[in-house]
């Protein structure tokens, strides 16, 4: 079993980054074969919704998504863990998701190649936010939920927490725990 973790914070060493590592931890203590992306270190352009992407299931723009859409691909598992950054998930992680786009055909089917590969996939979600209240990364969850019941992907349990300082998640234990049981869990 492979889980792929995907950064979506440019803070490394951050809130979100540490939930993602204890999800990834409680993957690999389950026994499963992990790796993390941070995408602030990748190049990721944005889509440009030419629709070449419809018939070959290849995205057009050469830049470090074409590695990230074959790992995804290889992954059995994909745990997100993203900020919010005013009121919605930061721009690295929505150019990632609109990247997407290339895995479907021009009716917005999963490509016929690609099916057996995704309808399996589980996808986790940590959403982080200054707010206490941890509502306000709503937003990002509606788009996730939406994605996984649109692409028929298996959206595991969200795990949202509130924390500000850089940093200062690592003080919360039950968030942490439930974001290991989110990685924990997902292997099964």
């Amino acid at each position: 079993m492979k889980v792929l973790g995907i950064l979506g914070s440019p803070r490394i060493g951050g809130n979100s980054d540490i939930l993602l590592e204890q999800a990834l931890a409680g993957a690999k203590d389950a026994g499963a074969e992990v790796e993390k992306i941070v995408l602030s270190k990748k190049k990721i352009a944005g889509c440009l919704d030419c629709g070449k992407c419809n018939d070959t299931g290849v995205c057009t723009i050469k830049d470090d998504m074409l590695e990230v859409h074959q790992k995804i691909l290889k992954a059995d598992v994909v745990i997100h863990s993203v900020p919010v950054y005013f009121w919605a998930m930061t721009s690295q992680m929505k150019a990632y998701l609109d990247r997407w786009c290339a895995f479907f055909d021009a009716q917005w089917r999963v490509h016929k190649a690609y099916r057996p590969k995704m309808k399996v996939k589980k996808i986790g979600l940590i959403t982080l936010c200054g707010d206490p209240n941890v509502s306000t990364a709503n937003p990002i969850v509606h788009s996730f939920k939406n994605t996984c019941q649109f692409a028929g992907l298996n959206l595991l349990e969200v795990v949202q927490a509130s924390a500000g300082t850089k940093g200062e998640i690592a003080n919360n234990e039950a968030v942490k725990k439930r974001a290991y049981d989110l990685g924990r869990k997902s292997v099964k």
